[in-house]
């Protein structure tokens, strides 16, 4: 079967949420131990965790969960262009050059001028280009693989691909899926044996924002949305030698804004806020992250405790009842209580081979939105639902 066209899947100029796998060639190791080698990649989980921060300051797309394990990462992306459209045109365009600068005078004059930023914002079509990518999802996660594809190969100095291909796409059409992925991803860790617990699975969402509970801060990867002037453009380069330019964007990538900020400050806050209004983009003012909007009816404590219930429940055939404040949660979502644990660790089995993840009625309707009859698993699903969500 060939792949699923992405414009069948979303498209820019449409918000929805998507779960987003990209895996290494051949499987090798991306971010752990190689069992062969004795190598140990463990630090390059960083690089994409800050990568991931930083495009999520400047991208129209929300980070709403991921993980990244040692030979692939999984990410729900949220993207959104309500938030673009809310943007001017010269932030719009200050967004792509800090991305994408470009040929510029000096390699080593890392920051956007205001010449820069007026030239693209005078090129009108350009411009509609611009704005469109920032929500697309597809050049967001370009602009993740690209740079970290070529760090890895540059240390192994060597050549050629080193991510398996184009990612993996699967859209999340109702709550129900979108809990049921976000717990998959949480627990990707802890089904990989790598960790006991949500607690320990770093590099996880959920382990940020267990750790900005307890006020853990870090130092910020976001962009500094500032251009400079043509004049201290110039000054800087006549200035400075090459080298020192070198040193400088260095120390400039581990902090280019200077703060320090809570660990989840740069993830989409996971609970939706009843205060706003359903089309109100809760444009975010701060420079971490696209929006405040949240994803999940459920608080973050309710999101925990069923986090940390499932993730005891390893073992098939030994699954512990459900507790009652938790059943509530699920039964809300149409979710059968006693097939909440299948529904999380055999996540690959109902919708590994599927376009789209939810309740059965929400992937019949996507399947008919693309002129198809249903979707892989669609069936198999309805065992996890109540005959009224079905």
């Amino acid at each position: 079967m060939g792949r699923p066209v992405r414009s069948e899947q979303f498209q820019a100029d449409e918000v929805c949420i998507v779960h987003a796998i990209q895996r290494c060639v051949r499987r090798a190791f991306l971010a752990g131990r190689d069992e062969r080698t004795g190598i140990d990649y463990s630090f390059r989980r960083e690089w994409i965790r800050r990568r991931m921060e930083a495009l999520a300051s400047v991208f129209g797309i929300d980070v709403l969960t991921y993980a990244i394990m040692s030979n692939h990462m999984h990410l729900i992306l949220r993207n959104r262009p309500d938030v673009v459209a809310a943007w001017s045109d010269q932030q719009v365009a200050l967004r792509w050059l800090k991305i994408f600068p470009g040929r510029r005078l000096d390699e080593q004059l890392a920051d956007p001028t205001d010449s820069d930023v007026n030239r693209l914002v005078a090129d009108v079509e350009r411009m509609a280009i611009v704005r469109r990518r920032l929500s697309d999802i597809s050049w967001f996660m370009r602009a993740l693989s690209e740079p970290i594809a070529r760090l890895a190969n540059k240390q192994d100095e060597c050549t050629g691909r080193f991510w398996e291909g184009r990612f993996r796409a699967q859209r999340i059409v109702d709550e129900a899926g979108l809990l049921a992925c976000a717990m998959y991803v949480d627990l990707n860790p802890v089904r990989a044996a790598l960790a006991d617990s949500p607690d320990g699975a770093v590099y996880t969402s959920a382990y940020d924002r267990i750790q900005a509970e307890r006020g853990e801060q870090i130092p910020s990867a976001a962009f500094d949305l500032v251009s400079v002037s043509a004049e201290q453009a110039g000054k800087h380069l006549r200035e400075t030698s090459v080298a020192d330019r070198q040193r400088q964007r260095r120390a400039q990538r581990r902090n280019p804004t200077g703060k320090q900020i809570l660990r989840d400050r740069w993830l989409a806050p996971l609970t939706q806020s009843d205060r706003k209004t359903a089309d109100d983009p809760e444009v975010h003012r701060r420079g971490l992250r696209a929006s405040d909007k949240g994803f999940l009816s459920l608080d973050w404590e309710q999101y925990l405790a069923l986090l940390q219930w499932t993730a005891e429940q390893r073992v098939q055939g030994q699954v512990g009842k459900v507790p009652e404040k938790l059943r509530g949660i699920l039964g809300a979502l149409g979710i059968e209580a006693s097939m909440w644990r299948d529904l999380v660790w055999d996540y690959k089995r109902y919708f590994g081979r599927s376009t789209c993840a939810g309740s059965p009625s929400a992937m019949s309707a996507d399947a008919q939105r693309s002129g198809k009859r249903h979707r892989s698993g669609q069936r198999l699903v309805r065992e996890c639902f109540s005959v009224t969500a079905g």
